[in-house]
């Protein structure tokens, strides 16, 4: 039956893509109001083509973009609820674009286009296993039910309202997420471990405006000077934090893990190369990949303040801005991260200059037992729709929406993504092979006959 399936999905495979296209022509960019209609636009369309599939679907209005929610029987009394957004990110730079990015456009087979890797294609991969069951099978293996936003590029809450409001009614079994990545472009991948985060800004206040450094300048505190002397007070120049406690609650690896990333023999110099930096940076003991998945972070990611024009102008600047993030790994507790950091801060911080932080955003990290057997059904059911053996990777990255569920529903989540980093998603044009695409309608059939 397995081969009839596939085979159905071969046969189709090209209507399949020509319906993506159609679905990625929409420009459903949810942080632009001028672009709602196409958002509300977006999300009718997916409706429409689920009814056509047989589905009960239909839109949830929470208070923010409309979530669409589909849902199926099936023979079993098992639940898969999967995830996905269908809000893209805007197109700028739209000079940078070698083709208009809501055209979708195929060169030697990859799709470009914005929404074809985050997350048109790879919800889309999901919607068409379920048609190529129905189309083959009369019914599905196992109830299932969509669940994709439209905010989730914009930070909205439509989405975590709506599942704390309908946990009793979801109960699924396992969550199935496409919006991550493959380890690369020929080995499959599971994502077992997401770090935290935590967000914020804080100002250093002077002088009640900018003031003349040749009258002011040496007996009044320079505010980015400041800035500058505390953030040196919170990360080492190899990366270690140095905030007291920080570390307090970060487990080292499991001996299998720290294996399992040696064998994937990562490539420093390629990394760096991609980059255009002379050498990979970072704290002291660990390797690139250990870092990126497993290591908290402070991270500087705006500093402003002052004369930033041309030409020089001298003065003695009121005040000076830093946005912060930082990134979490699990058991560390983001309350008490934030408690924490807040603490440091206004301890650096000296007493000729005010001090004012901004509320902190906050999103918890997740770690999966890769031993569950929802985890090991995915596995295999990858290995069947790529043809070779996927890994178990961790993610640097924060997905909220995943602590959402985890807190809410209880249950495990898959993430299998089908995507590369290197495929823009947030950037001038973005892609998605489509080979990966059909390779992941075929494991998403693999995995719902099996969870």
């Amino acid at each position: 039956m397995a081969d009839k399936i596939e085979a159905y999905v071969e046969a189709n495979k090209e209507r399949f893509i020509e319906e993506l296209k159609e679905l990625m022509r929409i420009p459903s960019v949810s942080a632009q109001r001028e672009h709602d209609s196409d958002t509300q636009a977006c999300a009718e369309w997916l409706v429409a083509h689920f009814q056509a599939l047989g589905l009960e679907a239909r839109l949830v209005d929470k208070g923010g973009k409309p979530i669409v929610r589909a849902q199926a029987k099936g023979k079993s009394s098992r639940r898969v609820v999967i995830y996905g957004h269908y809000d893209v990110q805007p197109e700028d730079p739209a000079d940078q674009w070698k083709t208009p990015p809501f055209e979708p456009t195929i060169r030697d087979g990859i799709l470009y286009g914005r929404g074809s890797t985050d997350d048109k294609g790879q919800s889309f991969a999901h919607i068409k296993a379920v048609e190529s069951l129905l189309k083959t099978e009369g019914e599905l293996p196992c109830e299932v039910i969509f669940l994709l936003e439209g905010e989730e590029e914009c930070g909205g809450e439509a989405l975590s309202r709506y599942v704390r409001e309908a946990r009793e009614e979801l109960k699924p079994d396992a969550v199935i997420i496409s919006d991550s990545t493959m380890y690369d472009e020929n080995t499959p991948a599971i994502t077992y471990g997401l770090r935290g985060i935590l967000t914020s800004e804080f100002t250093v206040k002077g002088p009640d405006q900018d003031v003349h450094s040749g009258a002011y300048g040496g007996a009044i505190a320079n505010p980015a000077m400041v800035l500058a002397q505390i953030l040196s007070a919170c990360v080492d120049p190899d990366g270690k934090i140095l905030v007291p406690h920080f570390y307090d609650d970060v487990a080292p690896l499991e001996k299998w893990e720290s294996e399992s990333i040696e064998k994937l023999g990562f490539d420093d110099q390629a990394f760096v190369g991609e980059l255009n930096v002379p050498h990979p940076h970072g704290e002291a003991g660990h390797c690139t990949l250990e870092r990126i998945w497993t290591r908290p972070t402070f991270e500087i990611n705006g500093i402003f303040g002052g004369y930033t024009a041309g030409g020089s102008k001298t003065i003695v600047p009121a005040s000076a801005t830093a946005k912060i993030s930082i990134r979490l790994v699990p058991h560390q507790d983001p309350e008490r991260i934030r408690d924490l950091i807040v603490e440091h801060l206004r301890s650096v911080c000296p007493d000729t200059v005010r001090l004012e932080i901004a509320d902190f955003a906050t999103s918890p990290p997740v770690l999966f037992d890769v031993n569950d057997p929802t985890f090991q059904a995915a596995q295999e059911a990858l290995r069947r729709g790529f043809g070779s053996d996927p890994v178990f990777i961790r993610c640097g990255g924060s997905i909220p929406v995943v602590s959402t569920f985890v807190e809410q529903l209880g249950c495990p989540v898959i993430l299998m993504g089908l995507g590369l980093d290197s495929d823009a998603p947030h950037g001038p044009n973005e892609h998605f092979s489509l080979e990966s695409f059909i390779r992941g309608t075929k494991a998403s059939v693999h995995l719902l006959r099996t969870i």
